[in-house]
Parts: C-alpha cells; structure tokens; sequence
C-alpha cells in the first residue's frame, strides 16, 4: 500500500505540473480578456435568473436554475472547503489563501463559458434524451473529429466523480470528534461500518436519478452554507484582536516563503505556494474541471448566457465565501502553527479552541452535511460519463462502482486518496479547458447578442 501510495502521489504530482497550471490559470485568463470582464457586470441579473424570474416550464431541459446551481454546489461545497483548505494552510501558510482567490475570480470566468456550452451545445444520448457537459460540447461544437478528447474526458471522469476523498474525510472527522473520544473507536472494522452506513444512504438517493438528487440538493446546500457561517463567525468574533493581522497577512505571506512546507516548482518556494493555492482552489471550486457543466447542461432553458451567469455564482459562493471562512478559522485560532493535524482533523481543532465541546460537533454536523450531498451530485456525474461511453441503458451500473468505492475510501489513506482524485481532476480539466478556449468566440458572441437584448427589452 505505502508504494502504491507513492506511485499515486507522483502521478498527482507530475498531472499538477506547469502544463496544467498555465491550461487551468492561463486559460481562465485568456477567458477572462476575451469577454472583458462583460458577464461581471450583470451578477444582479444572474441572481434574478436563480431566482426563477425568468424560468419557463416549456424550455427544454430537466431541472431549474436554482436546482442545477444546487447540484453543482453541493459536490463543491464539500470536503474541498474543510479539509482541502486546512492542507493548503498547513503546507503553505496563509499566502496559500491568496491564491486561492486569484483561482476563484478566474474560476467565475471559467464557470461562465463551461456552463453557457453546455447548454448552447446540448448533444443527445443513445435514447435521445438531451444532455449537456464537456464531452457533449466538445462533440457538438467541434465536430466528430474530437470524439477522442471526449472519450478521454468521460474516462477521467468515471474515476474523478468517485467519492473517495469525502468519504475518507467523513469517515477521520467522524471518528476523530465523535467515536474516538468515546473510546469506540475499533479501527479498520469501525471504517468499514461507516463507509457501509454511508453507501446504504447514497444508495437510496442516487439510484432515485437527478430528479431525486437535484431536489435533496436544493433544500441541504442553502441550510449547511448557513450553519458553517454563523459557527465560523463566532469563531472570528472570538479572535477580532487578531484578525487584521491574519487578514494581511494572508497578501503579504502570498509572496513569501516563510511558512511553505511543501515540494518547490518553477525553481523556488513562490512557485510552490501558488501552484498549491490554485491547485487546492481548483479541487474546492473545479472551475475548468469539467463536472459542474454536467449538472448545468441539465438546466431548463434556451438560453445559454442565463445558465452562464448562474454557475458564475458557483465559485463566489464555494471559494471566496466558504473556503475564506475555513481559512480564516484555522488562521486566528493559531492551530495552524500549534497542532500537528492535518486535513478536516486541523479545521476541528480551530472549532474545539473557540466553541469548546459544541464547536467540533457543530463542524461534524456541517461535514456530515457537506459530504453526504457530495455523494449524491458526484454520482450523477459518473453515471453521465458511463452512459457517453457505454450508452444510457448501462448507465446505472456506474452508481454500484460507485456505491462500492465508498467503501474503498472509507478504508485507505487521506494521501493516497486525494491524489487519487487530483490526478483524475487534471486529465479532466485538459479536454474542457482545451475545448472552452476554440469555442470561446461562440460564447462573447452569443453573450454580446443576449446582453444587447436584455438591454433593449
């Protein structure tokens, strides 16, 4: 197990390497100039659309606005912000966060063009069923002829949408905050009771379709999102004398090698600090990933640009909202610098200094919360992937892969797993993101038309 976690670990590497970073950073940019910063200035409008003001029941598609943003939030909004956050503060220090921001504007952008392709092209399935996502844009937009950067993506994405990394990080915070201190904790047999007791609930979620994932998604990502931050702002109060300080330095430390830990790239610790900030916003947000278009591919309407502005939203709400607010709770609690934890275990430490005895089961009602509505959207998005492969009618036997690796990550190492799926989420981002950038003057000019109507009317 430990050489094959190595083996892992430098695949993770070598995929996270300058190539990805200029697809991924460079490609966001190049997006971002392209459209000049045009769909930044209707956010009032994106957040009308979410709001069902322009939802028409007679559009094409399966889900609403407000439903498809759901879905795609609830695989986002995860373990990403709790415990992807705490591994980029304990490697890189603060200057980590920075980078994390300076992933999530260029990740609006990136989210605005994936998404207004999925619906602009829309391709269908072997029963002639609409869909929407990356390897359906990619076929549609650039022709047959790309049919292999389509496949590659549906196959990155059958091992990129498993559960792994949640699953493991629910299963550390669970024992660690509830089981541990308890004494009933019992080793591999306790992780496999709770990896069985977390397929059985996805089971009866995920084998229901989206429909039944959409909807669960809708009413537990707006709930979860508001504990986290009424636990978080507690935590902030508490620490107020300090939070200027982390606050600067969280810019100053984003050009400074003082507190990186990690291997260096491009030559030098700077280099590590912000491939290890986009790297673990990349992971938190997945803007140039490719899955969110998959849920807003679903999305019920005719107009590309609306669905657009909504995933913009996405990372705004993912990145510079929820993972700030992690960031900040490991930072003016000091445990960063005090505890030897790592992952979801360092961000229970900050909540146990603040809210003693309540704080860290407050945190696990929070996990519980984010990781189980990951589970559901990320099955849906590999059972898309296997019916582009396979065709729809087999596309049901990917969710029993699925439920069978919640047992995998219930069981293995928080290392293997998250690299695991890091290096799975880099051969996804190379097709959309190549894609994206040769149908970008598609989208500013479907963007430029909407806009100029939406003004007239």
């Amino acid at each position: 197990m430990k050489e094959l976690d190595n083996i892992i670990s430098e695949m993770a590497s070598a995929a996270w390497g300058l190539p990805l970073l200029i697809i991924l950073i460079g490609g966001g940019l190049y997006l971002l100039i392209r459209i000049k910063l045009l769909p930044f200035r209707y956010l009032g409008h994106a957040i009308a659309v979410l709001r069902g003001k322009y939802d028409n029941e007679s559009d094409a598609g399966e889900i609403t606005h407000f439903q498809a943003l759901m879905t795609a939030l609830s695989s986002t909004v995860g373990m990403g912000n709790i415990a992807g956050v705490a591994v980029a503060i304990a490697i890189g220090g603060p200057g980590a966060v920075f980078w994390m921001w300076v992933s999530a504007v260029i990740g609006m952008s990136t989210k605005f063009f994936t998404a207004t392709l999925a619906i602009l092209y829309r391709g269908k399935d072997s029963e002639g069923k609409i869909q929407g996502g990356p390897m359906y844009f990619i076929i549609e937009g650039l022709g047959k002829k790309w049919m292999p950067l389509a496949v590659f993506f549906s196959v990155a994405g059958l091992v990129g949408a498993l559960p792994v990394f949640n699953v493991n990080q629910l299963t550390q915070a669970i024992n660690d905050i509830l089981l541990k201190p308890a004494g009933l904790y019992n080793g591999f047999q306790t992780d496999l009771i709770i990896g069985l007791v977390l397929a059985a609930i996805t089971a009866i979620v995920i084998l229901g379709g989206l429909s039944r994932i959409s909807k669960t998604a809708s009413k537990m990502v707006p709930g979860m999102v508001i504990l986290y931050f009424l636990l978080v702002l507690i935590i902030l109060i508490t620490h107020i004398d300090v939070l200027p300080k982390y606050m600067g330095m969280i810019f100053t430390d984003a050009f400074s090698a003082n507190f990186y830990k990690g291997d260096t790239f491009l030559g030098g610790v700077i280099g590590g600090i912000i491939l290890l900030g986009i790297r673990r916003g990349a992971f938190s947000n997945e803007a140039g990933i490719g899955t969110a278009p998959m849920a807003h591919g679903a999305a019920k309407t005719n107009e590309p640009i609306r669905e657009g502005l909504v995933a913009m939203l996405g990372p705004a709400i993912d990145t510079l909202i929820i993972c700030t607010l992690t960031a900040l709770a490991i930072l003016v609690t000091g445990v960063w610098q005090s505890s030897d934890a790592n992952g979801v275990s360092l961000t229970a430490s900050a909540f146990e200094e603040s809210i003693p005895f309540y704080g860290k089961y407050g945190l696990l009602a929070c996990i519980i919360t984010f990781s189980i509505s990951s589970l559901f959207s990320y099955s849906y998005y590999g059972s898309k992937c296997m019916s582009f492969l396979f065709g729809a009618k087999n596309k049901g036997i990917y969710n029993y892969f699925y439920i069978i690796s919640i047992l995998v990550g219930a069981t293995t190492s928080l290392s293997m797993m998250i690299n695991l799926i890091d290096t799975f989420f880099a051969m996804m981002a190379i097709p959309t993101m190549t894609a994206t950038v040769l149908l970008a003057p598609k989208v500013i000019k479907e963007a430029k038309g909407y806009f100029e109507r939406l003004k007239n009317s």
